[in-house]
């Protein structure tokens, strides 16, 4: 149901006075109400009618309230549910709590604790649907500690576990940020080295002369500082998986060596007197395409030839839109469990939000909007301005007209308008465009939802006092 669609209300009373101040309240709250005098009425209406909240009284003819409220806590889709009792029976408005209900009543009704207790149940409800959702979402479509239900992603699972079962080095390309490092560990996880050491290294993220030591080792006394031998990481993933992050940064003479491993199976430390023969499959990662580099001898053609046997290409968060919420979800998840927080879901407006941004940092870029919606939120659910202003301003289509046209529209007429007068022209604007929507406004603005209203305010009392 979406957020235009009004939250359904099914009232249980058969005392028909009550039950009609029910319907008059609730539907002055702008919520779709039936209402019925027992609970046999009721219980067809709970497929039919699909209610979001049920407000029943404990005492009815026939089946009792507790009986409807066992009913109605067994659907899958459970509807929230508010019991009525009179004052003197709180004993069984704590039964019904312990039952599943999520909140009583007592009878005479203060309409204000009615309106309250409404408003909490419903938005307890909403927040257990995008739990349960969420958790299928993230149950079904994991693989190796990805999330994907793409095509695109599917796809690249099967690939992987194609190439798992193969002995030669693999390729793994894609932009910045779409999880490369989780690819290669698939792949090595899905492999017959399983059980054997998964070791990774970033080749741009050390010194060109520290990267051999690093790669093959060193002998005691090879260099300066060397006062024993080390072993180097492909020693270290014999037997495993070696990947190599970056592969298109790594110095030249260091890519002639490489080569050799891949062909002979031998490494020298540095320093060392003989060769030592290792099995190490190595996975590389490049965010740039090696061919091209190859072309223009910053890589080696050779080494490019060599790895290109089993290439995997990771797909841009861009072209995976099915996955966002999912990805999302994921990361809510996860930060909010780590952290301790409150945060379940994110709402409808925040995803929309997530589905229009191009994200240019991939998986990584939303995982850090996702990290720092979590800290900023204090409730139980994402909204847009808890995301960071680059995603929450963005616009999926440039204004009407360009900038000069906007400035003409604004201060059209004979008279030029004052700053006040044209920054509230330019906030009305955006609001006609955002249809009225006051959360996504401010975002686009730029400032938060209370200095907008302050603002609206401001200039609504400039304009009434004349």
């Amino acid at each position: 149901m979406d957020d235009s669609t009004p939250q359904r209300v099914l009232v249980v009373e058969d005392d028909d006075g009550l039950r009609q101040l029910l319907v008059e309240e609730l539907e002055d709250r702008s919520l779709e109400v039936r209402s019925v005098a027992s609970a046999e009425e009721a219980v067809p209406l709970l497929d039919s009618y699909e209610p979001d909240l049920v407000v029943s009284d404990l005492r009815l003819p026939g089946a009792d309230g507790m009986a409807l409220l066992r009913r109605v806590k067994a659907m899958q889709a459970a509807p929230a549910f508010l019991v009525i009792t009179a004052f003197g029976s709180i004993q069984q408005a704590v039964a019904a709590l312990k039952e599943g209900a999520d909140e009583f009543l007592t009878k005479p009704l203060d309409l204000d604790h009615l309106g309250l207790a409404v408003s909490r149940a419903l938005e307890t409800r909403h927040l257990r649907d995008e739990v349960r959702r969420f958790q299928q979402l993230l149950s079904d479509d994991r693989f190796h500690g990805m999330l994907g239900r793409s095509r695109v992603m599917r796809s690249l699972f099967d690939q992987i576990r194609q190439l798992a079962r193969a002995a030669g080095p693999v390729l793994v390309i894609g932009e910045s940020g779409t999880g490369k490092e989780l690819v290669a560990r698939a792949v090595h996880a899905e492999s017959e080295r399983a059980q054997r050491p998964f070791l990774a290294i970033n080749c741009a993220g050390l010194p060109a002369e520290l990267l051999e030591s690093e790669f093959f080792g060193h002998a005691a006394g090879a260099f300066t500082g060397a006062n024993r031998a080390h072993k180097g990481l492909f020693q270290q993933a014999d037997g495993g998986t070696l990947f190599l992050d970056e592969i298109g940064e790594m110095p030249l003479p260091l890519q002639a060596k490489l080569l050799r491993v891949l062909q002979e199976g031998t490494i020298r430390p540095v320093g060392g007197e003989r060769e030592l023969s290792v099995d190490v499959r190595i996975i590389a990662a490049s965010n740039r395409p090696l061919e091209t580099a190859a072309g223009r001898e910053s890589f080696r053609e050779d080494l490019f030839f060599r790895l290109e046997t089993f290439i995997l290409q990771v797909p841009p968060l861009r072209d995976r839109e099915e996955d966002r919420e999912l990805l999302a979800a994921g990361f809510v998840a996860h930060f909010a469990a780590r952290d301790g927080r409150p945060v379940r879901g994110l709402s409808q407006t925040a995803l929309e939000q997530l589905r229009r941004y191009p994200f240019p940092g991939n998986v990584r870029e939303l995982q850090n909007a996702m990290e720092r919606a979590v800290t900023f939120c204090h409730g139980r659910s994402i909204e847009l301005e808890h995301l960071p202003t680059r995603i929450a301003s963005y616009q999926d289509s440039p204004p009407e007209g360009n900038a000069d046209e906007l400035l003409g529209l604004m201060i059209d007429g004979p008279l030029l308008p004052t700053l006040d007068e044209l920054e509230m022209r330019y906030i009305q604007h955006v609001l006609e465009r955002v249809e009225g929507n006051k959360r996504r406004a401010a975002a686009l603005l730029g400032i938060g939802r209370r200095t907008l209203y302050r603002r609206l305010g401001e200039k609504d009392q400039d304009v009434d006092e004349g």
